[in-house]
């Protein structure tokens, strides 16, 4: 799994590079840490955020979106506990699709 660097956006107007959407890739999840997702393609995306801790109920809850065909969405990537191994600090990101996908993690 690739590891995709968080980029730092500290003032208003910083440039956000976008990349390709990988399969298999990991994040560093944070409460101020948001992956950007851009969806080029003429079909609709879903991208999973999976859960590993559980919750009071002793279930796992994955954060799902859905980016609409031609469309942009966001995908919180906190509270980081919930989604990081506890072992690396990493948490898996998946599309049903990377075709004509970008994605950018960002920080604050």
């Amino acid at each position: 799994m690739a590891l995709v660097s968080t980029q730092q956006v500290a003032a208003p107007g910083t440039t956000i590079t976008y990349a390709a959407a990988g399969a298999g890739e990991t994040i560093i999840p944070g409460e101020r840490t948001t992956v950007r997702i851009r969806n080029g393609s003429g079909a609709s995306i879903t991208v999973t955020l999976a859960g590993v801790q559980p919750c009071s109920q002793g279930g796992t809850h994955d954060r799902v979106v859905t980016v609409p065909a031609g469309g942009d969405a966001d995908l919180p990537t906190g509270p980081a506990v919930q989604f990081a191994n506890t072992s690396t600090g990493q948490a898996s990101l998946t599309y049903s699709s990377t075709s004509s996908v970008t994605r950018a993690v960002v920080g604050v």
